[in-house]
């Protein structure tokens, strides 16, 4: 993988597809507020959307982008697989729910958690493969799987899964999964980036923050993408999403990263699934 850390960086997948390093998240995001949310990210300059069957807003993110003055083309959408049983029929109605022209796509398809066991998540693989030789998805990974769901892909995964998508900040790193990830050529994808707004108090994180001149928020996106993550932030306020892509202007020095790094407590604020059979 390869990218740099500028507003139109990407990095480059192992599937050769390019993924915008920073990507914006609509999860808990209402229905009736999505397409203006999806909006406002587009006009601030975000041009990776990232959804799913279980946020119930995938045809308010479709609507948005079809509404946009920005090309589809120019635009990463992601969604996610959420339930085990018709997995086909989920997927294509998923794709034309985000893309509902005759040559609908999108660009990265996720199995949303390894919940449906390792039968189904098999099922589910082979389905995802089949979506990209039909040409309604572009590249696929995977979501909050653990070491040993992904040690189990290498036995029947043709195409191995470009992401991973996990909930990655200081206070929760995920060592094993990312140190197996990046010695597999598997993008790793923050979600909760921004730990829910639950550690905007935290010294180490305030401290840095002033001496950065920066918020907190812009200190916790930056440190994601100088790890080499993919950060998802997400809001729903104008100014918050304006403000979390302005993070291309510092960098964050060498001790600053090194005291973020170690405030790792293996604290989740999501379910954490990486841990399931």
């Amino acid at each position: 993988m390869t990218g740099s850390i500028t507003p139109d960086g990407t990095i480059t997948l192992s599937s050769g597809v390019k993924i915008p390093q920073l990507g914006f998240g609509v999860y808990q995001s209402p229905p009736e507020v999505t397409s203006k949310t999806v909006l406002a990210a587009l006009d601030a300059g975000y041009k990776h959307i990232d959804s799913a069957y279980w946020y119930f807003n995938e045809e308010q993110v479709g609507s948005a982008i079809k509404d946009s003055k920005y090309p589809r083309q120019s635009i990463f959408i992601t969604t996610k697989l959420g339930l085990a049983d018709g997995i086909t029929g989920l997927l294509d109605d998923s794709v034309a729910k985000i893309d509902p022209t005759p040559e609908g796509y999108v660009d990265l398809f996720l199995i949303h958690s390894p919940s449906a066991g390792p039968e189904k998540r098999k099922e589910q693989w082979k389905a995802l493969e089949d979506l990209v030789k039909s040409g309604k998805a572009k590249t696929i990974g995977v979501s909050n799987y653990g070491v040993k769901h992904l040690e189990q892909m290498e036995e029947y995964a043709v195409t191995p899964p470009a992401v991973n998508q996990i909930e990655l900040h200081p206070w929760c790193q995920q060592p094993s999964i990312v140190a197996y990830c990046q010695s597999h050529n598997i993008a790793l994808e923050a979600y909760s980036p921004l730990v829910q707004g639950t550690k905007a108090q935290d010294p180490t994180l305030t401290r840095i923050a002033e001496e950065t001149g920066k918020s907190w928020a812009q200190v916790l996106i930056r440190w994601s993408l100088q790890r080499g993550f993919i950060p998802l932030p997400k809001s729903d306020t104008k100014e918050r999403i304006i403000a979390n892509r302005d993070v291309f202007d510092f960098e964050l020095s060498d001790a600053q990263m090194q005291a973020l790094n170690a405030l790792d407590k293996d604290e989740h604020v999501c379910l954490n699934h990486t841990e399931l059979p």
